[in-house]
C-alpha cells in the first residue's frame, strides 16, 4: 500500500481506470470528534491492491477488507448484469475498532468511473518551491516530497532531456537515473536547463526557493537572482540555501558587493533544515529542510487531522 499525495493518488485513480482495473474509491465523508485524517481523504481499493489512506490503523483494515468483498461479489454476479453500488458506512473509533480516537467517521464507497475522477477535489499545495540541485540531498528531498501535495520545480543544469543516463558517464555520476526523472510524481517537475539563474524569474510568486548546486559559484548566482525579485525583496518569499556558517558569512560579503543591502540578505536560511536535527547524512538533511518547509507554509486545513487516532 502506497499512501500518496492527493495529486499522485488522482493521476492513479486515472491510470486504474485507464487499466480496467475494477476498483472502489473510499472517502471520508464525514468526522466528528477526534479522527485521524479529515473530509475528502481518499484511497484506492481493488482486490489485490490499495494506494492512498483514510487514516491507517483498524478502521482502515475494515474498510478495504468492506470494499474488496464488495469487489469480489461484483465479480461473482457481473453475468447477471448486477451493477457495483455506492454505500456509505459510518465507524465509530472506540474499543470495538480497536481505536481509541473517541471520533466518528462517515466513509463513501464509490465505484472507480468517470464520475468519480470528474468530482475528485483539487488540492491547494501547502506550498510553490523551486528546488535548485539534483544532487543526493536534492534527490532525498524529492523523495520526501513525493507524497507531499506541493508544487515543485526541479532545476539542475547537469540535467538533461535523454531518458537514460549514460553508463559510466562521468557528468552524471550522483545525479537521478533518466527511469527515476520519468518516474517523478506530477507536482513535480524536472527543469533542465543550460542556465539556473534565469529560472528564477519565472518562479511562481512567493514561492519557496532552496538552493544546494554542485559548485559554489553557482548557488551565489542564484541567490543573486533571487534577492532581486520582488517578492523576496517584500518578504513574501523564501530562500534557503545549503552550506556552514563560514559558507554564509562569505557570501554575505559577496553579495553586499554585488548591491545588496545587508537586512534583505539576512533573510536568507543558512544553514538550512530545523535547529536541533544533526546529521550530515543526505537522508538526514532532508528530513530537517521538508519539516522547515512545512513550517513555513503550514496547511489552512485543520492541523489536529493529522494526528494518529
Amino acid at each position: 500500500m502506497n499512501a500518496l499525495s492527493n495529486t499522485a493518488l488522482h493521476q492513479a485513480a486515472r491510470q486504474w481506470l485507464a487499466d480496467g482495473t475494477p476498483a472502489l474509491v473510499v472517502q471520508v465523508r464525514e468526522v466528528r470528534g477526534s479522527t485521524p485524517r479529515e473530509t475528502d481523504a481518499r484511497m484506492l481499493v481493488s482486490t489485490d491492491d490499495a494506494q492512498g489512506t483514510i487514516g491507517g490503523g483498524h478502521l482502515e483494515w475494515q474498510a478495504i477488507a468492506m470494499a474488496r468483498q464488495a469487489l469480489r461479489e461484483h465479480a461473482q454476479g457481473k453475468a447477471q448484469g448486477m451493477a457495483l453500488a455506492a454505500w456509505t458506512h459510518t465507524f465509530a473509533l472506540g474499543p470495538t475498532l480497536g481505536q481509541c480516537c473517541g471520533g466518528v467517521v462517515v466513509l463513501a464507497f464509490e465505484p472507480l468511473d468517470p464520475a468519480a475522477l470528474a468530482c475528485w477535489p483539487a488540492v491547494a499545495p501547502r506550498f510553490r518551491l523551486d528546488l535548485h540541485g539534483a544532487g543526493h540531498v536534492g534527490q532525498a528531498i524529492v523523495k520526501l516530497l513525493a507524497d507531499i501535495d506541493c508544487e515543485v520545480r526541479w532545476i539542475d543544469q547537469r540535467l538533461d532531456d535523454s531518458p537514460q543516463a549514460l553508463p559510466g558517464d562521468d557528468a552524471t555520476l550522483g545525479l537521478p537515473s533518466g527511469r527515476a526523472l520519468a518516474d517523478l510524481p506530477a507536482h513535480i517537475r524536472c527543469l533542465p536547463t543550460e542556465d539556473a539563474a534565469a529560472e528564477v524569474a519565472h518562479a511562481p510568486p512567493a514561492s519557496l526557493h532552496l538552493v544546494l548546486t554542485h559548485r559554489h559559484d553557482l548557488d551565489l548566482t542564484i541567490v543573486d537572482a533571487l534577492l532581486r525579485r520582488e517578492d523576496v525583496r517584500q518578504g513574501r518569499a523564501w530562500i534557503g540555501l545549503i552550506g556552514s556558517r563560514t559558507k554564509r558569512a562569505a557570501f554575505e560579503h559577496r553579495l553586499q558587493a554585488r548591491g545588496h543591502a545587508p537586512e534583505l540578505i539576512a533573510r536568507i536560511a543558512c544553514p538550512i533544515g530545523l535547529p536541533g536535527i544533526v546529521g550530515k547524512e543526505p537522508a538526514v538533511i532532508a528530513v530537517s529542510v521538508v519539516a522547515q518547509l512545512l513550517q513555513l507554509a503550514p496547511p489552512a486545513a485543520d492541523h489536529n487531522a493529522n494526528k494518529p487516532a
